[in-house]
């Protein structure tokens, strides 16, 4: 194979991997600047599997309702059963590369179950955990 060809195609299969670091420390140093930091993947995986009680129903959920305690596998959601991408990085390029989109999901996410959004320092732990993986 010509070197070219190989330099092409390893820049193309690394581009999502390195949108990847970018969509998060971009994310990483908007939380500092509003206060928050160091974050910690310890952190975040603590809060991943803390249970909360729906005000609605009662009932109690925590992320791994939908989402499993193994971040490499596919996960469900518990009312649509639509089928949920693993969020570990290493199994999942595309999951952190969209700033727009990382944002609209801490905010559904965080409101449905712990009935709040999470704030600057949760977000950033998330962050640090999804990237450990």
């Amino acid at each position: 194979m010509n070197r070219k060809l190989i330099l092409v195609t390893a820049l193309i299969l690394a581009m999502p991997l390195s949108l990847q670091a970018g969509a998060i420390s971009d994310l990483q140093a908007n939380y500092q600047a509003k206060g928050a930091g160091p974050f910690s993947a310890v952190a975040g995986e603590k809060l991943w599997s803390k249970s909360f009680t729906d005000a609605k129903s009662g009932k109690m959920r925590n992320c791994t309702t939908c989402h499993t305690a193994d971040l490499t596998k596919l996960g469900k959601h518990v009312r649509t059963g639509k089928v949920i991408e693993p969020m570990a990085v290493s199994v999942n390029a595309k999951r952190f590369t969209e700033v727009k989109k990382i944002k609209k999901w801490f905010v559904r996410n965080c409101k449905w179950t712990f009935g709040r959004e999470c704030t600057a320092q949760e977000k950033g732990d998330f962050l640090a955990f999804f990237s450990s993986l």
